[in-house]
C-alpha cells in the first residue's frame, strides 16, 4: 500500500486535539520521541504538544512498587472536555429571577415596554444590588420562550404597516402653519408646547375623547367630549383654562393640531390668552409624532372598536394616569408626571 506524500492539503489551524491524536502522543512519548519531534509529525505547534503533555500526565500507582508519572490520552481527554464546559459563557437567567418576575408582571399587567422595566429598575435604589439583564437580553429571553411574555404581548413589536402612503393635496390649512412654528418649540428646550389630536370609537360621530401631549415632559391630558366638533372642543379648553386659573398662559405656551374641523376655531379662542396655534400640514400625521405615539397607548385600553360613550370615566383616568406614570427612555427613565410637576415648581 502507498501512502501519498505530496498533497496540497494544509492543515487546518487553531483547531483543538482529537482523542485519536492524543492516542498518538501517547504511543510517541513510549518510543522516547521528543516534542519537536511528535509536532512534526503530527503538524502542530510544539507549545500544543508540550501543554497537551503537561495536562494529560497523572501519577499512577502501583502496589508494592514507587508511584510514577506518566501521561494518557484518556487523561487529556478529560481535562480538555472540563475546561471546554467552563470555558462557556453561563446566562444570568437563574442569577436575575427575582428581576424576571418583576419584568413578566410590569408587562403583562402593567403594559410596560421591556426597556421601560430596565431603565426603571436601574433607576430605583432597591434594584441597585439586584442582579439585572439589559433590554436586549430580556427580548431575547422573550424570543426563546424563556419567560411567560410573548411577543405577541408586546404591542409595538408586532405591528405591521400594510398600506402605503398615499399623496394627498389641496386641502386647507386652518390657521398658522407649522413651518411658522419657532426653532425653540422644535427642541422641546422650552417647557409649556402642546400637541392636541381627537380619539374616536367605533362610531365617528359618538363621544369623543380630547388628547393633549406636552412635547416636553410628554404629560397627557384626556378630557371627554360630547361630539367630535368645534363646540366641543372651545367647551373642554374653557374649561381646562378655569380649572388652571392664572397660569394657563405660562403653562400653554402654543398648541400644535391637525386640520380637522374640530380645530377650526381654536386660535381665535385661545388669542386672549396668548397661546398661538400652528397646523400641521394635510396628512402628515408625523409632525405631531409625540401626540400620535401617545394616541397609540391609549389604544391599548380603549380600542377603536369600543365605543367612547362606553367608556367609564374611571378607565379615561387609569389610562391618563398609567401614560403618565410609564417611566420613559428619553425622560431618563423617569415618568411624565414627574418631569411636569418639576416643571411646574418653577413657574408657579
Amino acid at each position: 500500500m502507498t501512502v501519498q506524500s505530496e498533497h496540497t492539503t494544509t492543515a487546518r489551524s487553531f483547531k483543538h486535539l482529537s482523542l485519536w491524536e492524543r492516542g498518538m502522543i501517547f504511543a510517541f512519548i513510549h518510543e522516547k520521541r521528543s516534542a519537536g519531534y511528535i509536532a512534526k509529525r503530527l503538524k502542530r505547534s510544539p507549545s500544543t504538544i508540550c501543554r497537551e503533555i503537561e495536562r494529560g500526565t497523572t501519577i499512577q500507582l502501583r502496589t508494592g512498587r514507587i508511584p510514577y508519572q506518566s501521561y494518557f490520552p484518556e487523561t487529556g481527554q478529560a481535562v480538555y472536555i472540563k475546561h471546554r464546559i467552563n470555558s462557556r459563557k453561563t446566562g444570568k437567567q437563574h442569577l436575575a429571577s427575582n428581576f424576571l418576575r418583576f419584568a413578566e408582571t410590569k408587562i403583562l399587567h402593567d403594559k410596560w415596554s421591556p426597556d421601560a422595566v430596565v431603565g426603571y429598575c436601574k433607576t430605583q435604589p432597591q434594584w441597585q444590588k439586584e442582579a439585572l439583564v439589559c433590554t436586549k437580553t430580556l427580548y431575547h429571553y422573550i424570543d426563546r420562550c424563556r419567560l411567560a411574555v410573548r411577543n405577541i404581548d408586546l404591542y409595538l413589536k408586532v405591528r405591521r404597516k400594510t398600506t402605503q402612503r398615499r399623496g394627498r393635496k389641496n386641502k386647507r390649512i386652518l390657521g398658522q402653519s407649522i413651518e411658522q412654528r419657532p426653532e425653540s418649540i422644535l427642541t422641546r428646550e422650552e417647557f409649556g408646547h402642546w400637541e392636541i389630536d381627537t380619539v374616536v370609537g367605533r362610531r365617528s360621530k359618538d363621544e369623543a375623547l380630547l388628547t393633549l401631549t406636552e412635547r416636553k415632559t410628554r404629560q397627557e391630558l384626556m378630557i371627554r367630549l360630547a361630539n367630535k366638533d368645534s363646540e366641543s372642543v372651545q367647551t373642554a379648553m374653557k374649561e381646562l383654562q378655569e380649572r388652571v386659573g392664572s397660569s394657563f398662559a405660562k403653562i400653554f405656551r402654543s398648541i400644535t393640531a391637525d386640520n380637522g374641523s374640530e380645530f377650526a376655531d381654536l386660535s381665535v379662542l385661545l388669542a386672549p390668552w396668548n397661546c398661538p396655534v400652528y397646523f400641521s400640514h394635510p396628512y402628515s400625521s408625523w409632525e405631531r409624532g409625540t401626540n400620535e405615539r401617545h394616541n397609540g397607548l391609549i389604544r391599548r385600553f380603549i380600542p377603536k372598536t369600543k365605543s367612547i360613550r362606553n367608556v367609564s370615566d374611571t378607565l379615561i383616568r387609569k389610562t391618563k394616569d398609567w401614560c403618565n406614570q410609564l417611566p420613559r427612555k428619553i425622560l431618563g427613565y423617569q415618568t411624565p408626571q414627574a418631569c411636569f410637576l418639576e416643571e411646574l415648581s418653577t413657574i408657579t
